[in-house]
């Protein structure tokens, strides 16, 4: 690592407590870094590919690689479209959920039960402010089943053991009425696309 390329990669703040914990286990040195975009923008995706593009053309300047970890993420295909034009990859899939639970089994999950929502860390973490307050069902409750009356099961695929976060997201499923499961997926295809790349 020490003579290699200089890397960037470009991800959605929710995933910088990942990327961290992936790279410290790597052993990977100064010469891979992580810039991210502000994980709120999921209620304004249409800010997501030109924040990605504006961070691709000022890490052109510094960086020998770059990489892009975001699902589409709700941009309806603008994000691909810009990376394109640019000629820099992302990992693949939608969304996070499907890299941590793994492109598989999460479609096994789908096919299961269509009508699940799903928790990562991050959003068993910060799920008040991101989807309690976030959404407005603190101030008006009758929000929760117009959003969440369709789903029947919150999965949450935890990344680590950590029973603080477990609680939370027990809780969070209990608020918004849903079935509770709890699945521990590690890092899956998340790391694995950063650890190809760092080869």
């Amino acid at each position: 690592m020490a003579d290699g390329p200089k890397t960037l990669f470009i991800a959605c703040g929710a995933l910088a407590k990942e990327f961290l914990a992936v790279s410290k286990a790597s052993g990977w040195d100064d010469r891979v870094e992580i810039t991210c975009l502000p994980a709120i923008w999921h209620n304004r995706p249409e800010k997501i590919a030109p924040g990605v593009q504006r961070k691709i053309r000022a890490g052109r300047k510094k960086f020998d690689r770059i990489f892009v970890l975001y699902g589409d993420c709700g941009s309806g295909g603008e994000l691909d479209r810009v990376l394109a034009e640019e000629g820099v990859e992302r990992i693949e899939g939608p969304h996070c959920y499907q890299w941590f639970a793994g492109t598989a089994d999460f479609e096994k999950m789908m096919d299961e039960e269509p009508g699940t929502f799903f928790l990562t860390d991050y959003l068993a973490r910060h799920f008040e402010r991101l989807i309690w307050q976030g959404f407005g069902i603190e101030k008006h409750p009758e929000l929760r089943d117009m959003y969440f009356g369709n789903y029947h099961k919150l999965v949450y695929l935890a990344q680590i053991e950590d029973s603080d976060l477990l609680q939370r997201a027990k809780s969070a499923a209990e608020r918004l009425n849903l079935e509770f499961v709890h699945r521990r997926t590690g890092y899956g295809e998340f790391a694995d696309f950063m650890r190809q790349k760092m080869v």
